[in-house]
């Protein structure tokens, strides 16, 4: 699978741009070229270098940490309220994680020169991005916290949660195997709390196509976690 070209400009829903003055971004929008992200396509891989960062409109970018032999475990997910490829802001530019489209949508994509000079100039941007920088090591402390104290179930209702939020829906795609590399259970364990959410009506579940049918009830039974990344992400 690759990047496709999208052929008419969308509104801007990625939060980070729609943060910037005006005059900053339009001064930005030359270097901003929208692209398609297609479900499972590979951004980077664990090795490559970095030479871009996309701000997503719509869809879900995971970062997945690769383990030894091969398997990977979840260390984010990027939506619309932030940019994947965070380490070139910080001036690293090769990639220790593997970052894929985990649900389909737009990207608003720049070169890497083009951040440079963009974060160099004094503006908006630079300041934006230390803050979601914060917001993401917050995320990556909550769910390691999250995977050693709390069951897959919860686990579970947190990521279905995380995705729901960054698309704005309470239906997407996601499957088992997805989830178990996501947050590093075996996938008989994903069936089972998927299972006991199904009979909970809280969740419908079907060919890899999951629903919230009680939002607030999952919102309930989820851990705290959730609700300290959601407080962080709606404050920044």
């Amino acid at each position: 699978m690759h990047l496709a070209d999208t052929k008419s400009r969308v509104p801007i829903r990625n939060r980070l741009l729609a943060a910037l003055p005006t005059n900053e971004y339009e001064r930005l929008r030359p270097n901003l070229k929208e692209v398609s992200l297609t479900s499972d396509t590979i951004l980077y891989n664990v090795g490559d270098k970095l030479k871009h960062v996309y701000f997503p409109n719509r869809g879900i970018i995971s970062l997945l940490g690769a383990m030894d032999g091969g398997s990977t475990l979840e260390v984010g997910v990027v939506g619309l309220e932030g940019m994947a490829g965070l380490p070139l802001f910080m001036g690293v530019t090769t990639s220790r994680v593997r970052s894929t489209v985990q649900v389909s949508g737009t990207a608003m994509r720049m070169k890497k020169a083009d951040l440079d000079d963009e974060c160099s100039n004094g503006g908006s941007l630079s300041a934006l991005l230390r803050r979601f920088s914060y917001s993401m090591m917050l995320q990556v402390w909550q769910s390691a916290m999250c995977f050693r104290c709390h069951s897959v179930e919860e686990r579970i209702v947190r990521r279905l949660l995380m995705t729901s939020d960054r698309i704005g829906a309470n239906e997407f795609k996601m499957t088992h195997d997805f989830l178990s590399n996501m947050i590093g259970v075996r996938r008989e364990a994903i069936s089972l709390a998927a299972g006991s959410l199904r009979k909970k009506d809280l969740i419908t579940y079907s060919r890899g196509h999951i629903r919230i049918i009680d939002r607030l009830a999952l919102e309930a039974s989820a851990c705290k976690c959730y609700s300290i990344i959601r407080e962080e992400e709606t404050s920044a």
